[in-house]
Formats: C-alpha cells, sequence, structure tokens
C-alpha cells in the first residue's frame, strides 16, 4: 500500500514546572487543569530507563488515514523500506528519534543525560542528546548550557550542598529562533518563561543534580557526576550553517549531528513542490497552514502545532502551501553511513 504524510496522538506529560501554553500558542485542548510540560509528537521508546524524566515506554500512535490507530513500531514493522527507507533503527529496533514540545513555567531541573560509554556501561541508561528550538520567549528568560571554564568536580559538589549551582554554570539569554544543541554530558537546564521544540535522540535518561530547592523530586547526583562534561558545551554541531535563499523559498541548516540533522524552512503562501526524498523526513510546523496530496490519500492538511513523518515511499507527493509556513525539517546522517556500510 502507498504510504501518505503520518500524524500522531500527542502525548501529554504533566510536570511541576509545566504550563498551559500550548494551548493558546497551537489552538489544542490539553487534557484537565494539569500543568503540561512536554507534549511527546513522535515517539518509540520500547524501553524503561533509570530516568528523572518519566523513564517509561512509550510509543506514539498514528492518528489520520488509513494507519490510524497503529503505533508507530507497528507501522515500521508492517511497511519497513517503504517507511523508513535505508535509515536504521535505533538500537532497540524503534524510530531513532523522539521529538516534543516542551512549555516551561518554571526553570526545570538542572540535570545531564549519559553519554554512549556510560550507557554502555550502565543497565537501564541511554544516550541521549538533544537540540532545543525556542518557539516563544519572554523578555530576558534563559537557558543554562554548560559549566564555567575552570570548575573543578569538587567545586561543584560543594555548590549542590551550598544551593549554589546557577553561579557556576553558563547562562544565555534567548529568543525566538534561537537553536541551542546540547550534547550528551552537557549539564543544563531549560529557564522559566521558554517553550521550545525538542528534536532528540531516543532516550528518557535523565539525571538530576540540582531542583532550585524544590523537594520531592529525586535527585541522582552521583550518577551525573559521573556523566557531566566540565567546561562549555560543545556547540559547534550548531554554529552558524548555511542559508539556500532563491525567489520564494529559504532554508537554513540550523543543527548537524551524528544523530540528526535540522534545517528551517520558510515556504511562502501558493507555493507547490513535490516530494521527492526517498527517505524518511519529519517536519515540526511552527507556522502556516496547508496541505500534502499523494497517491495513498486524497489530502493531508497540516496545521502550525502538528508534527509530521514523511515516510520514504510517498507516491506523487506534492506540498501545497495556504498561509505563509515555517517549519523545522529533520533528516537522517545515518542514512548516508549506511549506504557506506
Amino acid at each position: 500500500m502507498p504510504l501518505y504524510p503520518l500524524k500522531f496522538e500527542p502525548i501529554y506529560k504533566a510536570k511541576v514546572w509545566g504550563g498551559r501554553a500550548l494551548e493558546d500558542l497551537f489552538v489544542r485542548t490539553l487534557p484537565g487543569d494539569e500543568m503540561i510540560g512536554e507534549s511527546w509528537e513522535l515517539v518509540d521508546l520500547g524501553q524503561t530507563s533509570v530516568s528523572g524524566g518519566g523513564g517509561g515506554a512509550e510509543r506514539s500512535v498514528i492518528g489520520n488515514g488509513p494507519l490510524a490507530g497503529l503505533t508507530i513500531h507497528d507501522a515500521m514493522l508492517k511497511h519497513g523500506p517503504e517507511l523508513m527507507g535505508h535509515l536504521p533503527p535505533s538500537d532497540d529496533g524503534g524510530f531513532p528519534l523522539l521529538v516534543k514540545f516542551l512549555d516551561a513555567s518554571a526553570n526545570l531541573s538542572v540535570q545531564v543525560h549519559p553519554s554512549q560509554q556510560f550507557a554502555r556501561e550502565n543497565l537501564g541508561a541511554f544516550l541521549k542528546s538533544e537540540a532545543w528550538y525556542v518557539i516563544a520567549a519572554d523578555p530576558g528568560a534563559a537557558i543554562y548550557k554548560g559549566v564555567r571554564e575552570g570548575v573543578t568536580p569538587d567545586e561543584f559538589r560543594a555548590a549542590i550542598r551550598d544551593n549554589t549551582v546557577e553561579q557556576l554554570l553558563l547562562k544565555f539569554e534567548v529568543k525566538a529562533g534561537d537553536m541551542h544543541y546540547l550534547p550528551s554530558g552537557t549539564c543544563h537546564a531549560l529557564g522559566a518563561g521558554i517553550v521550545v521544540a525538542e528534536i532528540q535522540t531516543p532516550s528518557d535518561t535523565t539525571f538530576r543534580v540540582y531542583d532550585w530547592g524544590r523537594t520531592g523530586r529525586e535527585l541522582h547526583i552521583e550518577q551525573a557526576m559521573e556523566c557531566i562534561t566540565f567546561g562549555p558545551a560543545d556547540s559547534g554541531a550548531n554554529e552558524p550553517g548555511s542559508k539556500i535563499v532563491n525567489e520564494r523559498t529559504t532554508v537554513e541548516a540550523l543543527v548537524r549531528c551524528e544523530h540528526f540533522n535540522i534545517d528551517r524552512v520558510k515556504l511562502p503562501a501558493g507555493y507547490r513542490q513535490k516530494l521527492t526524498d526517498a527517505e524518511p523526513v519529519v517536519w515540526m510546523v511552527l507556522e502556516g497552514n496547508g496541505r500534502i496530496t499523494c497517491r495513498a490519500v486524497e489530502q493531508t492538511p497540516y496545521h502550525k502545532g502538528e508534527t509530521m513523518l514523511l515516510p520514504a515511499a510517498i507516491s506523487q507527493g506534492e506540498v501545497h502551501v495556504e498561509a505563509d509556513t515555517m517549519l523545522l525539517e529533520i533528516t537522517f546522517p545515518q542514512v548516508a553511513a549506511n549506504l557506506l556500510a
């Protein structure tokens, strides 16, 4: 059966630091009156991890078209290369990406994620490198990314005891449109008043090292201290990249790393383009609306705030832009590596 653009049912996560901003930003109805910190847009976690983030298994359910009701994992098993092309699955056989929206009305914990070496040596830990694209930010809002040059592990431990960890972290004010890459091992925190799109490797292993004086949540100080890369974060993956501009479209490279590539794409109203990729692509639509036509279904509309997976085999696919559109396009460097192997 020819495939078509897949949309998924969001998986909402209530958090002590969460809010309700996604309702207004993306015209969504959030569940109940809980403070929603995360909306998992595309996930295929079959494993339970050691984690301060929750750590449970989760799999997105397709919400549109003939495959509605199947999980992304079921669709991968059923359609194989039609869906995945030459993209290899994650180490546990799942989709090799986790995509979220985060709404921080308060500071997230200061935390760190494990490296591949730590994950190999510790059962229940999984590599987690991630990138944050800032969708909205209050004036003066900031993130924390990396440890000040020269700070030693002993000094950091003393700051944990004294509740002065913030003084040892590198702080960056942010605004809408900023991108920050956080490789595994980076000590970091998302600050209050920020909404981001988060693109990451498929893991929920999170070690909290400091929680701003909040009580009742577990800290993982020993695991975190073993994982932290002391010093500034390695930001080479999102140094200013190439920008392709023609009379109608703009494609700007934001992140290039071994796990994913992220481009910001701007498409004007009235624009039409055939979909020619032979590998899967993920779109996170941040502005605008339109539709995608293909042989399998007459049309798949898209709107601001939606995430779509464009399978490798979309027959006669074409995007029709109805209102100026800006989206994050995520592709996979693993494809080229797999072809060369």
